[in-house]
């Protein structure tokens, strides 16, 4: 089954390659969407694909890279929408 999270990462989360490894896990699960750094200090990602990769991809959130210290994740389950062909990170 198909399934989308959007999600928002808080925490020192900018700075230690979140974005990076997110994206490199992300092609290892064959999921597509993209992620980006907030002028607030946040990381924002989608991730669409099948089901329990992206639940995949919301766990690795929850913990980040090495480097990374998450406080608090938002992840809010939306309707799949097959927009994306590959997994890329955005620069606003």
């Amino acid at each position: 089954m198909k399934a989308r999270a959007h999600v928002w990462v808080e925490g020192c989360v900018q700075g230690v390659f979140f974005r990076y490894e997110t994206s490199k896990v992300a092609r290892n699960f064959n999921v597509n969407g993209w992620v980006r750094n907030l002028p607030d200090g946040r990381v924002e990602a989608v991730f669409e694909g099948e089901k329990e990769n992206v639940e995949e991809m919301v766990e690795f959130c929850r913990r980040g890279p090495p480097g990374a210290q998450v406080n608090d994740v938002e992840a809010k389950w939306e309707a799949y929408r097959g927009e994306f062909s590959g997994f890329e990170i955005k620069y606003r």
